[in-house]
């Protein structure tokens, strides 16, 4: 008895889907791979980026804050010239850490404005045409505001002429009176809010 030719074809049919099915699959599968490796590579970047951003804003310095102006009306001095026919017309403007700063030079607006006419009057013309001399007087300016308001800073000119003699008197009271050397330190340690003064007008007559 002959075998049936349509019968033996029957499972070498049906192996063929299966076959098929068995590559999609394995193609499905390959693909759901490289997805998830993908999105897990990209979520991986933007986490790192994300920290990296952390670290560069915690580490980038605080910006400082804008300082505060005050300008003062103009003021018009007799020079130290022989004669005393020079005279010089100023326009200052403060340079200050706050308006904190502001407020407290207001409060003592006369005694300041005194205090910078005498200064300007003592200078002679020839001094303040030039720029060094302008440079000095503001300097000058600075620490004089500085003491009014209560704060130990000297001038340039006078820390550079008494910088030796101030190093020697440090050195004998070191061991005589320590503790008078410390408290002096303390007040010198903090900083005046007056940063400069600035010119808004210069006339020199």
């Amino acid at each position: 008895m002959s075998a049936n030719p349509a019968a033996a074809a029957m499972p070498a049919a049906s192996e063929a889907p299966k076959k098929g099915k068995s590559k999609l699959l394995l193609i499905l599968l390959a693909a759901v791979v490289l997805l998830g490796g993908a999105g897990g590579g990209a979520w991986y970047f933007m986490q790192k980026k994300a920290a990296d951003a952390g670290h560069e804003e915690a580490a980038a310095p605080e910006p400082k804050h804008a300082p505060t102006y005050m300008p003062l009306e103009n003021m018009v001095v007799n020079l130290a010239d022989v004669g005393g026919e020079r005279f010089a017309q100023i326009g200052i403007t403060l340079e200050l850490d706050n308006d904190k700063a502001a407020d407290q030079i207001k409060a003592i607006l006369p005694k300041v404005r005194s205090n910078v006419l005498l200064m300007v009057s003592q200078r002679s013309s020839d001094e303040l045409l030039k720029r060094d001399g302008k440079e000095k007087l503001a300097a000058d300016i600075v620490a004089e505001i500085s003491r009014a308001l209560g704060y130990e800073v000297e001038a340039p000119r006078k820390a550079k002429a008494d910088k030796a003699d101030k190093a020697g008197e440090e050195e004998a009271d070191d061991e005589e009176k320590p503790r008078k050397k410390k408290k002096k330190a303390k007040a010198e340690s903090a900083e005046s809010p007056v940063h400069g003064v600035l010119f808004s007008a210069f006339i020199v007559q």
